[in-house]
């Protein structure tokens, strides 16, 4: 099954029909939750098969042998009531406290997400400069390291790292994640081989540009066995030196996508030569943050809380 639904996009009409299956299960049936939901059975039927579509996963068996919950489904359910705890907890803390709300959340990230469908950052800005409209918001981007520094140094209320090299000093809370090929450009001499000709061993012959921070890419660069010939501190550099036709270097594919699609950039065996990296919401422990990042946090968890890798337990790097 593809599971690729309501992971990647979560409202209130599918936080409804989680409420529908939730209490659907603690009735023990559709016909036990009627009276509970106050509808009949055949819209309670539908509104799950409705939730089973948008996930893509079969939740539970029902009919004349009974209701039962499926493996799938008793997954749903713990990530439904960890859902809805997050989501009552958050609207009271909103009740409570926005007409309270002053100063400056600062947050820094180092990856290129505007272009990533599955980061939800502007949708949590959004969402919290409703909620906190006075609060000034600080976002830049910076290197891996020094985000980290920050953040235990009180810099930096929130940043949003690659989740591969925790520090005990920080917390961490896992937001989505990212698929990384390797690309090359127009003028380089793999742009018009065809990968059937390609071999994984061969590529590491070839000039090649990595990040020189502690990250997934230095370390999925080293197991390849790629010597860097150029180092740089963010992927919009690392983009550049790939288009100079001189580099192979790996992008995220939705910083890549436009150029692919105008032809002047490639994948070079895809289907062996990747990883995916997941990024994460870094705070630090001690002292506590403030109750202004602490909302800023929860909005960002709240957006990013149907993601598929959440629910699946993907992987963090695979290579």
């Amino acid at each position: 099954m593809k599971h690729n639904s309501l992971a990647t996009r979560i409202g209130d009409a599918d936080i409804r029909l989680l409420r529908v299956f939730k209490t659907v299960v603690e009735c023990g049936g559709l016909s036990a939750a009627e009276i509970e939901l106050n509808i009949g059975k055949s819209t309670i039927s539908k509104h799950l098969s409705d939730l089973e579509l948008r996930l893509d996963l079969k939740l539970c068996n029902r009919g004349p042998s009974g209701f039962s919950l499926t493996d799938d489904g008793e997954k749903v359910l713990r990530a439904t009531e960890e859902l809805l705890i997050s989501v009552a907890q958050f609207r009271t803390e909103v009740n409570e406290i926005k007409e309270q709300l002053v100063g400056t959340v600062r947050v820094a990230l180092f990856d290129q997400c505007a272009s990533n469908p599955e980061s939800h950052l502007a949708r949590a800005i959004h969402r919290f400069n409703e909620a906190a409209p006075t609060v000034q918001i600080e976002l830049s981007l910076e290197p891996p390291n020094v985000i980290e520094t920050m953040v235990i140094g009180g810099q930096l209320d929130v940043g949003i790292i690659a989740l591969h090299r925790p520090s005990t000093s920080l917390q961490y809370a896992p937001l989505y994640g990212e698929n990384m090929f390797l690309y090359c450009s127009k003028d380089h001499p793999l742009f018009d081989a065809s990968d059937s000709d390609l071999e994984a061993r061969d590529i590491s012959r070839y000039t090649y540009a990595g990040l020189n921070v502690n990250s997934p890419n230095l370390i999925v660069g080293q197991q390849i066995g790629f010597q860097r010939a150029a180092k740089v501190q963010n992927e919009q550099a690392l983009a550049i030196l790939i288009l100079s036709g001189r580099y192979l270097g790996f992008l995220p594919d939705h910083l890549a996508q436009e150029f692919v699609e105008r032809r002047i950039m490639r994948k070079i065996l895809p289907d062996q030569i990747r990883y995916r990296t997941r990024f994460a919401a870094a705070t630090r422990k001690q002292p506590g943050i403030s109750r202004v990042a602490k909302l800023f946090l929860n909005v960002l968890v709240q957006e990013h809380a149907g993601n598929v890798d959440e629910i699946l337990a993907e992987s963090s790097i695979s290579a």
